[in-house]
């Protein structure tokens, strides 16, 4: 299994430098992205549908700060996206992935 982490400084930064093309070639079964700093409405379309990838985000409330997302060939059983603590949950810095075998 691969699995690619990276902190990217912005999801639409990074997509003007052919991040949909690095996914594809990496051929990754996992990618978990820090620091998109972007809601779902601002994500470029060719990075919510790439094909073979079920794609997850939890962006800060806050635009333009933090968020996390992960692009996952495999589908998982359930995702989380909070801890349960207001003060932390609105800073979109976690996605917990569960699946059969792992988290």
């Amino acid at each position: 299994m691969k699995i690619i982490s990276w902190n990217l400084n912005g999801i639409r930064a990074a997509a003007k430098k052919d991040l949909a093309d690095f996914i594809k070639k990496q051929k990754a079964d996992i990618y978990c992205f820090q620091e998109v700093r972007a809601s779902e409405n601002q994500i470029p379309e060719e990075l919510k549908n790439i094909k073979e990838y079920n794609f997850y985000l939890n962006p800060a409330v806050k635009s333009g700060w933090s968020g996390v997302a992960v692009y996952s060939k495999i589908k998982p059983q359930k995702v989380f996206d909070k801890i349960g603590d207001k003060k932390f949950d609105q800073q979109g810095r976690m996605l917990t992935l569960e699946f059969a075998k792992f988290y």
